[in-house]
């Protein structure tokens, strides 16, 4: 019983992560950016090359956060520390309601100014798969103040697993961040228009919102339920 619920504790976050929306909105910038300056089998390397960055740099945020629990917090996250995290959850549920998305009928998110723009400017002049790749890293850095705690999480649980199926976990969480990247992906493969693609997104904000912080509240009520009560 409590290997499963540590699983389900890594894939809730998994997919509370996925929800967020700096990474689907980055590439599509760097898909209309580039789909207008290079040929299609170029664009779609460098489309590959982001989703392996933002890959990439998942695997070994998680990585880290194992070893911060293990190492910090003597290999487990005390009942005190899992009610902060609670708490934290609950915030971010908040957060994500009311100032994830900036107002208007656009999807620009939270992020400084200063950052957002950063990155819309190496998105526009991305043209190797390395700084496709590095775009992919800097843009899962930038939404860190967010996922941290989804990361410490999972690392939390991953941890409570058998090692031998540690590495797997992993690998299985950042498989389930990255699948909304990889299914955009095979759908402006496939002739989806990326227009209309940034059209629903921008129609069904609202939405996307509420069910992202409906996710952080799941997240958390899990947790209350089954580390802190200990609900079997």
């Amino acid at each position: 019983m409590s290997e499963f619920i540590s699983i389900a504790i890594i894939v809730l976050a998994a997919i509370v992560h996925a929800s967020l929306q700096l990474g689907l909105g980055c590439l599509l910038l760097l898909y209309h950016e580039s789909a207008g300056k290079h040929i299609k089998s170029k664009t779609r390397n460098l489309i590959g090359s982001f989703i392996s960055g933002v890959g990439s740099i998942v695997f070994l945020l998680l990585a880290t956060a194992c070893f911060v629990v293990s190492n910090i917090f003597s290999g487990a996250l005390s009942m005190p520390v899992l009610a902060a995290v609670i708490g934290v959850l609950v915030a971010l549920a908040i957060v994500m309601w009311f100032f994830y998305y900036r107002r208007g009928t656009t999807t620009e998110l939270w992020l400084p100014q200063v950052v957002a723009k950063f990155i819309n400017g190496r998105a526009k002049v991305t043209n190797s798969n390395t700084e496709a790749f590095s775009l992919g890293v800097m843009t899962s850095f930038a939404e860190l103040p967010i996922t941290i705690i989804l990361l410490l999480l999972a690392g939390n649980s991953v941890l409570e697993l058998d090692p031998m199926y540690q590495p797997l976990m992993v690998a299985f969480f950042t498989i389930i961040v990255i699948i909304p990247l990889i299914i955009l992906n095979l759908m402006i493969r496939t002739g989806h228009n990326v227009v209309e693609i940034q059209k629903w997104r921008v129609r069904n904000k609202v939405f996307l919102r509420v069910v992202s912080g409906f996710g952080f509240l799941i997240l958390g009520a899990f947790i209350f339920a089954f580390k802190i009560l200990g609900v079997s």
